[in-house]
């Protein structure tokens, strides 16, 4: 692999762990507080799915760092829908 090719791959992983992250602090916020009503499901899902497209279209581009990125970031997505519903339900 050529050296050019390998940092464009780790900005590429940096960028979409940066990303990924986001979700982090509102995560630890949900589990602390088992408070969601600030929560718009209706966002987590268009974002969820804008994530699966950007995942398919790694896999179409065979972009590991993209693939893998947005797989962590919909696994976060994922526990942020979950983690609504459930406190929604415990309401």
């Amino acid at each position: 692999m050529h050296l050019m090719d390998e940092n464009v791959e780790v900005v590429g992983i940096a960028a979409g762990i940066c990303t990924a992250i986001t979700l982090l602090p509102q995560i630890v916020k949900i589990i602390k507080e088992k408070k969601t009503e600030d929560i718009s499901l209706f966002y987590l899902l268009v974002l969820l799915c804008g994530l699966g497209l950007w995942t398919y279209y790694g896999v179409l581009k065979d972009d590991v760092p993209i693939i893998a990125t947005n797989i962590f970031s919909m696994v976060l997505n994922l526990t942020m829908i979950t983690l609504g519903l459930v406190y929604k339900k415990n309401k």
